[in-house]
C-alpha cells in the first residue's frame, strides 16, 4: 500500500509531466506551424487562414495559424506526455495526429466556417494533406525530443 508521501510524489510527477507535454507540445506545434506555414505561403493559401477571422491580412493569417498550430501541438504534448514511446514512434504518432487535423481543418472545419462546401479534394486539398503530415512530423521529433530531454533531467 502507497504511504501518502508516495501518492502525492506520483502526482507531482505526472502533472510536471503533463506540464512538460504542453511546453513540449507547443514548442513542437510551432515549429512544425513555421514549416507549414511556408510551405503555405508558397502556395498562397495564408489569405483563406485570414479570412478565418475576417482579415485579409498575411499577418493576422500567420498569427492565427501559429495560435492554432501552438493549440494542436499543445493538445498533442498532452497525450504522449505519460506514454513512454521513442522518438521514431513520436514522429509516427505526429504524422497520424496530422492527418487527423487535415481532416478536421481543411476539410471540415475551415470550410464550415467559410460557408464553403465540406470535403472539397481538390489539388490544393492534397497538397494540404501532405503540410499536416510534415506539420506533424516535426511537431512529434520536437515534442518527443522535449519530453526525453525533460525525463532525463527529473
Amino acid at each position: 500500500m502507497a504511504t501518502t508521501a508516495q501518492s502525492e510524489r506520483t502526482g507531482t510527477r505526472a502533472r510536471s509531466s503533463l506540464g512538460n507535454g504542453v511546453v513540449g507540445g507547443v514548442v513542437g506545434g510551432l515549429a512544425g506551424g513555421v514549416v507549414f506555414g511556408m510551405m503555405m505561403q508558397m502556395m498562397d493559401a495564408m489569405p483563406m487562414i485570414a479570412m478565418l477571422v475576417g482579415s485579409d491580412s498575411i499577418a493576422v493569417a500567420w498569427v492565427v495559424h501559429l495560435a492554432i498550430s501552438a493549440f494542436i501541438g499543445g493538445v498533442f504534448g498532452v497525450l504522449i506526455a505519460t506514454r513512454r514511446i521513442s522518438l521514431a514512434a513520436s514522429v509516427g504518432a505526429g504524422v497520424v495526429y496530422g492527418m487527423v487535423w487535415w481532416l478536421l481543418g481543411p476539410l471540415v472545419l475551415m470550410p464550415a466556417k467559410l460557408g464553403m462546401p465540406l470535403f472539397t479534394f481538390d489539388t490544393m486539398i492534397w497538397q494540404s494533406l501532405m503540410g499536416h503530415m510534415i506539420f506533424g512530423a516535426v511537431l512529434g521529433l520536437v515534442a518527443g525530443a522535449w519530453l526525453r530531454r525533460t525525463a532525463t533531467r527529473g
